[in-house]
């Protein structure tokens, strides 16, 4: 299985290569965003490459074979359609993206992005991911202490056709938004290294759930 972590520690001081535009599915997005950050200034790049780690290392100690998009947080990118393409040429049996939302500090919550129906590019993948966004969704919820997300999705789950990282991939695929960086009460969760061994611990299970559904 492929693990995605979302942005990379380098994308800051690359404005002109994750500016630059790269196939996202019909059309073209940005190669890459830098992602958000904590009220405390602990950043989305660094958060998801902690919990991808962590969640690597559990489902490694299953016997899984697991490929990261990247290799430190050092970098830049790897651009959207590449992280994609990662996963399809491994010919992944499911691929995650971990990230962390930077959404209004009033609201709370996690949620699971999942693919739409996009002509010519999805239409294979969104049964299937779907069924994937459930399990994982019923596994974070109860091992995160993180509710739905209240300012965006619905019940935790949002379809999407405007991302490349989904567009482009030919397998089962979501994005994990863990929680809201800009909320108080998240990002003291996110920020805490205890809690995210519970969250990867609910992270391995949900993608478990999914694999053993075949």
């Amino acid at each position: 299985m492929v693990i995605d972590p979302g942005h990379n520690g380098g994308n800051a001081d690359a404005p002109s290569e994750i500016n630059a535009l790269v196939p996202a599915g019909p059309g073209e997005k940005a190669c890459d965003t830098v992602g958000a950050e904590s009220v405390n200034g602990y950043p989305e790049h660094e958060f998801n490459w902690e919990l991808s780690l962590l969640v690597r290392e559990r489902l490694e100690a299953d016997g899984a074979t697991v490929v990261l998009t990247r290799e430190d947080n050092e970098g830049v990118g790897p651009c959207v359609d590449e992280r994609a393409e990662i996963g399809n040429e491994n010919e992944a049996d499911v691929a995650l993206s971990i990230h962390a939302d930077g959404g209004p500090g009033s609201g709370r919550g996690f949620h699971v992005i999942t693919p739409g129906e996009v002509s010519g590019f999805t239409e294979e993948i969104v049964e299937p991911s779907a069924l994937l966004a459930e399990d994982l969704r019923r596994e974070y919820l109860e091992g995160s202490d993180i509710p739905y997300a209240d300012y965006l999705a619905e019940d935790g789950l949002d379809e999407r056709t405007d991302l490349g990282g989904l567009n482009m991939s030919t397998v089962p695929k979501v994005f994990l938004e863990a929680g809201n960086m800009r909320n108080a009460e998240d990002a003291e969760l996110l920020e805490d290294p205890e809690w995210r061994e519970r969250a990867a611990d609910a992270i391995a299970r949900g993608l478990a759930t999914y694999l053993l559904r075949g």
